[in-house]
């Protein structure tokens, strides 16, 4: 059982920066898959990064490509989306997930789900 808690979440003005954290607890991480997901009001969920467990290969959404950065530090069990240039659009409630055998950026087969930070950017 992986348990998930994000945290790093706030206002930012656009242009402004954030890093989230996801810390795990329950079982190292190893070879799961450790992805960034958010939804906003009114929309379906997205994938906006994934870390995988294995050969360790980093995806981002066409949205996060050049602005965001996902890394991992096993030693603290940590994933982490450092979040550059922000956007109004990047507005959202952001979750952690952790999961075996997943789609790097579908939320389908990821198991394990932290409870979400609100990131807000506005001026």
């Amino acid at each position: 059982q992986l348990y998930l808690v994000e945290s790093g979440g706030g206002l930012v003005q656009p242009g402004g920066s954030l890093r989230l954290s996801c810390v795990a607890s329950g079982e190292p991480l190893g070879a799961h898959a450790i992805a960034w997901f958010r939804q906003a009001p009114g929309k379906e969920r997205e994938g906006v990064a994934c870390l995988s467990g294995g050969d360790g290969s980093i995806y981002y959404s066409d949205s996060a490509k050049g602005r965001f950065t996902i890394s991992r530090d096993d030693a603290k069990n940590t994933v982490f989306l450092q979040m550059n240039s922000l956007k109004p659009e990047d507005t959202a409630v952001y979750y952690c997930a952790g999961g075996l055998g997943v789609v790097p950026l579908m939320d389908e087969l990821y198991d394990y789900w932290g409870q979400g930070t609100q990131v807000t950017v506005s001026s």
